[in-house]
């Protein structure tokens, strides 16, 4: 698995994750955090991972630079 794929895959993860949160987890009051709000940075995170892999694998790899 190269670095390109593994940004990709684990962004989409991240991506979906924090979208299930914002969908289903509003009810929920924590102490701390609200799981939504917890969401929308997920989503945040996954969508700046998933860009970072397609810009890895546009790019190319490293030793043909």
């Amino acid at each position: 698995m190269t670095r390109a794929s593994g940004n990709l895959l684990t962004g989409a993860a991240a991506l979906a994750a924090g979208l299930g949160l914002w969908l289903f987890a509003g009810g929920v009051d924590l102490p701390v955090v609200t799981p939504a709000k917890v969401g929308v940075v997920m989503m945040c995170v996954g969508g700046a991972e998933v860009l970072l892999g397609l810009y890895r694998a546009v790019r190319g790899p490293a030793e043909s630079r």
